[in-house]
Order: structure tokens, then sequence, then C-alpha cells
């Protein structure tokens, strides 16, 4: 399977794994308004559940506190009442603070999909009056001379109860209201101004308590969603890298494929190929007589033109398949890239001279060796070359150079005069395969795969390449090697008293 087939089928799954997120996210949106417009608290399920489980675990927790605020209520109440009513008191207070903390505890127990919302929301409501209407009795402690005593009890049950009901609203107004309504008895029990003041400032109290439980409520809804949308998002990356995964699983699967089909292939193509080749060779140069029928020699030829031209076909295929894997290996030694570029100028120069193209050379013969892959190298040079001779019309110029670069490295520089290349076909040229229009349509011989090779293999030495062009402007391909292939020679050896000895014909690679 190749690349090409690779990438098409991809390219076909994107929009339907598109549509069907699409379809996914409306599908959860219909049903978040569905769930919203059932409830009585204008919530999904999930945040109802969620918000009543923060009030039982407050309530759960609150237990041991409030019991002991109770009894500290009741020991100070005995300087106005009788020991036995505060006890009494204490014992009722006591025992719904117990009462709501086994209803929460038996709630956080519940299984969660069994667990009816309304019916446990109403048992909240109903405890939290009970257990208010008990807090409600400071007001008898107080009648017979502790009415601050009884004032300042009830602003903090009112305190508490607001804040742990704040998740449940609903629970929350029918806790204070049994306090408040004992807020307002109190003031029949006394007539001065400074009574009535302080009676006051409680109600305003326990209405900024019930306030700013609105405000928890509201903080904790949107805590809920905050943390909803981002397990969403969580959700939608894992399942985003387990489709990457899959995917990448797939086009391993395809690589390894082609990669089994190109060694196989290339097997069963050249071990003909090569028969086609030697067998047209001799017929070509008439070995064993010459021909009867002058046509058979042409035909000897073309034969033996379109075995070559098939031959370095899968040979590029070849190159680029093992680059594009990573098998691609070097065998790198000191060579000098002034002399690969003057022998490959030699081989293409009767082909330039076929079109009356001129070469104009600037090459530095004093650059020093590069630690590099002669075969690789030359066949970069070759193809630039090769391209350039292609695409430059009769008559046109092809500058070449090789210097220093600022960085200390070396480069390659092939420009030519030819027609260029719109910018839009840059990205063409580069991919595998890809010719431009004007390869197309002058019907220039090619793969498509030159550029590709090349690109890879500059990148194989750590270099950089770059293509520039422009249509009527001509073509220019910049390779450049870095500094750290360039070779320098060995400094001379100090022998004895500091007498310099003879230099080293060693080459080191630069630093």
């Amino acid at each position: 399977m190749s690349d090409l087939t690779v990438e098409m089928v991809q390219r076909g799954r994107g929009p339907s794994t598109q549509e069907a997120a699409r379809r996914r996210g409306v599908a959860r949106e219909m049903r978040s308004a569905r769930e919203r417009l059932t409830s009585q608290t204008g919530l999904e399920r999930a945040y109802e559940y969620e918000m009543l489980r923060q009030y039982a675990r407050y309530r759960a927790g609150a237990g041991i506190p409030l019991g002991l605020f109770a009894v500290a209520m009741a020991g100070a109440a005995t300087v106005w009442v009788p020991p036995v009513v505060a006890a009494l008191w204490a014992l009722c207070v006591f025992l719904l603070i117990t009462l709501n903390s086994t209803l929460s505890r038996r709630f956080l127990r519940a299984a969660p999909e069994g667990v009816r919302l309304p019916r446990w929301r109403a048992r909240f409501v109903l405890g939290e009056v009970l257990q208010s209407v008990a807090w409600s009795a400071l007001i008898g402690l107080g009648a017979s001379g502790g009415w601050t005593f009884a004032l300042f009890g009830l602003v903090i049950a009112g305190a508490v109860t607001t804040m742990l009901a704040a998740t449940v609203p609903a629970a929350a107004v029918a806790a204070l209201a049994p306090l408040a309504l004992a807020t307002v008895a109190l003031a029949a029990f006394q007539k001065g101004m400074d009574a009535l003041l302080l009676v006051a400032m409680a109600g305003g109290a326990q209405i900024f308590f019930l306030m700013l439980s609105r405000r928890l409520y509201d903080a904790t809804v949107g805590a809920l969603r905050s943390r909803a949308e981002k397990d969403a998002v969580f959700g939608e990356l894992e399942q985003a890298k387990a489709n990457s995964d899959e995917a990448r699983r797939r086009a391993e699967e395809a690589n390894l494929a082609k990669s089994r089909f190109l060694a196989t292939m290339s097997h069963e193509l050249r071990t003909p190929l090569n028969a086609i080749l030697g067998f047209s060779e001799v017929m070509k140069n008439e070995v064993f007589g010459q021909h009867a029928t002058p046509s058979y020699r042409e035909y000897s030829n073309d034969i033996h033109d379109s075995g070559m031209h098939l031959l370095n076909l899968i040979n590029e295929i070849l190159d680029l398949s093992r680059i594009e894997a990573g098998r691609y290996e070097l065998n790198e030694e000191p060579v000098l890239l002034a002399h690969i570029v003057e022998e490959c100028r030699h081989m293409m120069a009767l082909r330039a001279k076929a079109k009356n193209q001129t070469f104009h050379d600037l090459v530095d013969d004093t650059l020093p060796r590069l630690w590099a892959d002669e075969r690789a190298l030359r066949q970069i040079v070759l193809n630039l070359l090769s391209n350039a001779v292609k695409f430059t019309p009769p008559g046109g110029e092809i500058w070449l150079k090789v210097g220093w670069t600022v960085s200390g490295g070396q480069y390659l520089s092939v420009k030519d005069s030819g027609p260029g290349i719109p910018e839009d076909e840059l990205g063409t040229v580069m991919s595998s395969f890809g010719r431009g229009a004007l390869a197309i349509k002058t019907a220039e011989q090619g793969s498509g795969l030159g550029l590709p090779i090349v690109k890879g293999l500059v990148e194989l030495h750590g270099g950089q390449f770059q293509l520039g062009s422009k249509p009527r402007d001509g073509t220019e391909v910049i390779v450049t090697l870095p500094a750290s292939r360039v070779m320098d020679t060995l400094p001379p050896v100090e022998i004895g008293d500091g007498a310099p000895g003879r230099p080293a014909s060693a080459l080191s690679r630069a630093a």
C-alpha cells in the first residue's frame, strides 16, 4: 500500500470523523437541554446529584462541631433557666443533628444510579426545617433575661445553617425561615430601642448570610461546570490520542507493507531488467553480426534506453524509500566538494553542449575536505545539474557556485536562466512524484523524485536545502553543509625542546 493510498484513505476518513464528532456534540447538547427542562432546579441530573452530594458531605462532617456548640449553649443557658430545661433542649437539638448526619451518610453510601433526587432533596429540606425549629427554641431559654444570649445563638445558628446548606438553596431558605421568625419574635419581649436595633441587625445578618449562600451556590455550580468541561476535553483528548495511535499503527503497517512491496518488486524487476539490458546491448552493438534490417538496431537502442530509464526509476524509488524510513546508511569519508562538482559538471557537459547552454563556474578550489558520503554528494550534484540542464532553454546559462558559508560550512548553488517555477507549485515539485506545470507541458522525462531525494540526502548530512524560484527569473537551489563536517589539517607536532616536527597529514573534524 503506497503513501499516496494511505493519504487518500486518511483524507477520506477525515470528514467522516469530523461529522461524527459534530453529531456527538449535538446529541450531548440536546441531552443536556432535555435534562434541564425536566429538572426542578434547572440543572442536569449530574449537577443536581453533585450538589446534593456536596450538601451531604458538609452535613455529615459538621455533626460533632454543631453538637458541641449546642452543649455549650445549653450550659450557658443554665444561668437563666433550670438545668433540666437546658438539657432537654440540648438533647432535642443533638438528636436532630444526628438524624441529619445519618441521613447524609446514607445518601453518600447509596449508588448514584438508584438515587431519586427529588425525594432526597425533600428529606434534606425537612431535616433542615426540624433542626432550625429546635435551634429557634433558644428564644424560650433567653426569655427569662438572656435575650441577648438567645439572639447571639440564633445568629450563629443562621450563619452555620446557610453555609452548610448553600448547595441546596431550598434547604437554606427552609432552614433560615424558623430562625428569622424566632429573631422577630424576640422583639415582642423587648421594648427598648437598643433591643430593637440589635434584633434588626441580627435579621440583616441572616439576610446577608442567605445572599452569601446564594453566591456560594453559583460559585459551586460554576466550578462543577468547569470541571465537567475539563473532563469532557480530557475525554476528547484521550479519544483523539486513541485515534492517533490507531492511525499511526495503520500507517506503520502500510509503510511496512510498502517497504516489503518495494523490496520484492525491486528484485522481481531488476532480474528481468538485467537480462533486457544485457541482450539489448548485445543486439545494439551487433556482437554476433550485423542486423539484416537497420531498424532492428534502432529498436535495440530504444529497448536499452527504456530499460536504463526504468532501472534508474527503480533505484530512485528505493533510495527515497530508504531515506524516508531512516534506513539510508551513509558511507562517510573525507571528500572534496569542489572535485565532485567538477566531475559532475564534466559529465553533464555533453548534454549542455547539445542545447548550446553555457556553464559559469565559481568554485573555490582551496576548500578543505568534508566528512561525507561521496556517493550521496555525487547524486545531489548530478540531480541538481540534470534539472538545470533539463529545464533551461537552448542557449541558456547555468551558474555553479561552491564556497564558504558565514557559519564556517560549505555550500553549493545551482542557478539557471530557465522559465522558473510559480510560487504555488514549489510545494508540488518538492513532493514525491510531484511535477510542475512546465514539466508536464513540455513532456520532460522524469519521475519527480530528484528534488525530494536531494533534500533527504542533505538532511541526512545535517545540512539545509533551499529552493528559490520565480516565473521568468530562473530557479536557484542552495545546498548548505554544516561546519561540523568541514575538516582541517592538524597543526605541526612539537618535538623535544619545541622544535617543530613534520606536519601531520591526518585530517580532523572542525569543532
